[in-house]
């Protein structure tokens, strides 16, 4: 009957700890060879092409010469920081200039021309129902002697458009005579447009079929007599506001672009002279913000005008202020408010009296002085360019900074880059050290038993030519126990 033997092997607790460190340095070991070493600073001073810092961070204790050598760093660190808050600031502000350029062409659009006869209405276009209307424009009594009876002032509802257009002067009876660039033209050629002026007419307004020229210099533009009509115009009764003491035509050259602003941007022509009037046309380019207070797009339009213009903007202003005054507006305001109606200061029409016995008239006019000429054209086929352009952009601030850096501590952006390489590696470094996790420092405190178990068979010597029976997992040979420690049983 065969006899086993059980033996319990107590492996001491210093093996224990000792196995247990030496795991833990292998481990260590293997992570810190694994990961970067960290650059120090003298190291990262001599490989940078940063200058003069080399000088500075050097092993060893600080002398004389490190020290001059970190003024002289310094102070050309503080020159280069100066400079380029200067730069910087100047960026900021947005500055532009403005380039003048005359350039030639083969063939230029001829401009438009907006003329009004100075006198508003005629005087044998009104009737008494128009004066009673009009009476804060013009001042002017009934024509009949005996003055608006109360009988007589039931009149219709003004309609300040249709008395415009009725009672002003008649294109089609001033024109007498019309040239363009050689070639006859009339009344058909020009637009209906109302101004402060009242009826006015436009030459060559549309842009759409707009004239060109191909030569410059007197009798290649256009070419009007007019007949101002002196005996049409308003006798003056009383000074008002809309009161005229002149005679002629009123004329503004513009763009087919903007509405005429003839009261403030046109010129009077005088009648019994020629006048000739010399053009040059102007291209302006104006930047957007923040250079300007231009906008790089128009994303909203004017009511009843297609682009933007100085002039549209102006009309719409008065139009918005008007509006918001009495609900209403002029006849050569843009929109679809009713036209406004002329009243008396307290609001309400009354019948006007006579203020006067006799009118004081404008003295009798002889033919010579109903006429004028107006020779309106090119000086040459060439235009002026006026263009706003960046005084400074982003090129020239990289140019200048890039310039006072490397001049003063001689660096580049690729010494940017090196330094802030090395931060970053200096704080991964650090990082990893605080968050690495520590190690156990006890895996297990508890002893470590191991049990064999050895037959009585087995202590017997076996034959030589006997083999060594195979052991189950957790057994060892009879002549070897765990640990290589020898006992006997």
């Amino acid at each position: 009957m065969p006899i086993e033997f059980v033996c319990k092997i107590k492996f001491a607790e210093e093996d224990e700890k000792q196995k247990s460190k030496q795991d833990g340095d292998k481990e260590s070991l293997i992570e810190e060879s694994c990961a970067p070493p960290a650059k120090d600073l003298a190291g990262f001073a001599n490989s940078c092409s940063l200058h003069g810092i080399n000088h500075i961070f050097v092993s060893g204790r600080l002398g004389i010469r490190q020290t001059l050598w970190a003024l002289a760093f310094l102070t050309s660190l503080a020159l280069f920081l100066y400079q380029a808050a200067k730069c910087a600031i100047s960026y900021l502000e947005h500055p532009h200039v403005t380039a003048l350029n005359e350039e030639a062409t083969p063939e230029m659009v001829f401009p438009a021309v907006t003329i009004c006869n100075i006198n508003r209405f005629r005087f044998s276009a009104l009737t008494d129902a128009d004066i009673y209307h009009l009476a804060n424009l013009t001042g002017l009594p009934p024509k009949n002697r005996d003055g608006h009876k109360p009988t007589d002032l039931m009149y219709p509802a003004p309609d300040m458009q249709d008395i415009f257009n009725r009672t002003g002067h008649q294109l089609e009876e001033m024109l007498m005579s019309c040239n363009f660039s050689g070639q006859n033209c009339s009344a058909e050629d020009f637009s209906v447009v109302y101004t402060r002026y009242g009826k006015c007419y436009t030459f060559n307004g549309n842009k759409t079929t707009s004239k060109k020229t191909k030569q410059g210099g007197m009798g290649n533009g256009l070419e009007i007599m007019l007949d101002i009509q002196q005996d049409e115009y308003l006798p003056i009764w009383r000074e008002t506001n809309e009161t005229s003491l002149e005679a002629g035509i009123r004329v503004q050259i513009h763009s087919q672009d903007e509405p005429p602003y003839i009261h403030q941007l046109g010129f009077g022509v005088s009648p019994g002279f020629q006048t000739f009037v010399s053009c040059q046309e102007q291209r302006l380019t104006y930047l957007p913000q923040p250079w300007g207070n231009c906008r790089s797009t128009s994303r909203e339009k004017f009511p009843g005008y297609d682009t933007y213009s100085i002039s549209a903007c102006r009309l719409l202003c008065e139009t918005n202020e008007v509006m918001r005054v009495c609900n209403c507006r002029m006849v050569h305001m843009p929109g679809k408010k009713r036209v406004k109606q002329n009243e008396n200061s307290d609001g309400e029409l009354k019948p006007r009296t006579k203020e006067k016995e006799t009118s004081t008239l404008l003295p009798k006019t002889s033919e010579i002085d109903n006429f004028l000429v107006l020779d309106i054209f090119f000086e040459a086929l060439n235009y002026e360019t006026i263009e706003q352009k960046k005084a400074y952009d982003v090129a020239g601030l990289l140019g200048d900074i890039g310039g006072q850096m490397g001049l003063f501590i001689g660096a580049s952006i690729l010494t940017v880059l090196e330094i802030l390489d090395y931060i970053y590696e200096l704080m991964k470094h650090r990082l990893q050290r605080l968050l690495r996790p520590q190690k156990e420092e006890k895996k297990n405190t508890q002893p470590t038993t191991t049990v064999a178990t050895v037959g009585l068979e087995e202590m017997k010597a076996k034959e030589p030519n006997d083999t060594t029976r195979s052991h189950p997992e957790g057994a060892y040979a009879n002549t070897i126990l765990p640990n290589h420690h020898d006992f006997a049983c």
